[in-house]
């Protein structure tokens, strides 16, 4: 499989579009109540991470006490299958009949493995940059392995972008997630069921980005700081869009293999991977790298990402991340299991050094 050599307007494409209503902007949480309201809702489950659990609560004062079915804290990275019980449980027990996800995507996750059981529409309030709130794909961690799968019903009916809720998230954290935003684009950039309109927002999701990191990371004055919030979620919205509207490749494989069956953190997993996946896929998509690079500003497509992540403070090697070098044969194995379609084939050899470049930390070479 190579990569499409000019995916315009004039090649042949499908493009499906899904129901769903963003609200976005500062001060875009106090139309919360009015989102239930119309979409008929009258009890919400609000979910959260227990460090988010003052989050939710001001969530939930919002709705007010009687449109409240509980506050569930127990989200957490991966959706580990025991979680998503107790909440489905939680759920039933409380006459819920929709979910509030307020927070990145552990938090989102969960709340679209209850919609995938129940049918409970979610709607979202993300304060990262992750972009699950923009797709139809869950993931859930049982027995060591994460399973990953695509069904409408756990689509967020709403999502309300409000940049004064990420204000708070920390700088560091701030950069692994918008690089996890970031790697949904590059993505879908050599994605095989792509498409132009894809490819645009893909681009514009990577520049903003690309010009909001910084800023947040350099801890630059309140205006500034503001503006670049909106940047990042403005982009990470973009990028989710894309991730839900076409396939995944290497890089989701790769970090869905390390996350869910040897419990890295999802953000800086992905940060991580990401300049090594492109550098083993440029040869095969070299429109794509075309794109990222333009769009970044810099020469080279995996090594603009890597020195974006490296000068941000990011980590860029996964032993720093507690991963165990004498585990690299079996995430090289279980990642060959059932690939994902991608523009270079699979070689184990070259897979295997793939991993231990991030491993290591290496700069790509090319």
């Amino acid at each position: 499989m190579t990569d499409t050599p000019h995916r315009d307007a004039m090649s042949s494409f499908i493009y499906t579009s899904r129901a769903q209503r963003v609200v976005f902007g500062p001060g875009s949480l106090r139309g919360l109540t009015a989102e239930l309201d119309a979409l008929g809702l009258r009890r919400a489950l609000v979910l959260c991470t227990p460090p988010q659990r003052a989050q939710a609560e001001r969530v939930a004062s919002l709705l007010g006490a009687s449109r409240v079915a509980g506050i569930f804290d127990q989200a957490a990275m991966h959706v580990p299958i025991e979680i998503a019980r107790q909440a489905r449980q939680a759920a039933r027990e409380h006459g819920a009949d929709c979910a509030v996800a307020v927070g990145g995507g552990s938090t989102i996750g969960l709340g679209k493995a209850i919609a995938l059981d129940s049918g409970l529409p979610v709607i979202a309030v993300p304060t990262t940059y992750a972009g699950s709130e923009m797709t139809p794909i869950y993931g859930i961690t049982e027995a060591g392995l994460k399973k990953t799968g695509k069904d409408d019903r756990v689509l967020p009916r709403s999502v309300i972008y409000d940049p004064e809720l990420s204000l708070s998230l920390p700088a560091a954290m701030s950069v692994t997630s918008g690089i996890n935003a970031l790697a949904h684009a590059a993505e879908g950039l050599y994605a095989s069921d792509g498409n132009p309109i894809m490819d645009l927002m893909a681009q514009e999701g990577i520049r903003a980005l690309a010009r909001a990191l910084p800023v947040i990371a350099g801890g630059a004055a309140d205006e500034a700081l503001r503006s670049a919030r909106g940047d990042a979620l403005y982009g990470a919205w973009l990028c989710g869009t894309v991730l839900g509207s076409v396939g995944m490749a290497l890089h989701h494989k790769l970090c869905h293999t390390l996350g869910g069956s040897f419990n890295l953190p999802h953000a800086e997993t992905h940060t991580i991977v990401l300049p090594q996946a492109l550098a083993y896929n440029a040869p095969a998509a070299p429109r794509a790298m075309e794109r990222i690079t333009a769009a970044l500003g810099v020469p080279n497509a995996a090594q603009g990402v890597f020195d974006l992540a490296n000068a941000l403070g990011a980590p860029t090697a996964l032993r720093e991340i507690g991963m165990r070098e004498e585990d690299l044969d079996r995430a090289c194995d279980i990642a060959l299991r059932t690939p994902y379609p991608n523009p270079r084939p699979l070689d184990r050899e070259a897979l295997r050094a793939l991993l231990q470049d991030a491993y290591d930390g290496t700069r790509p070479r090319s």
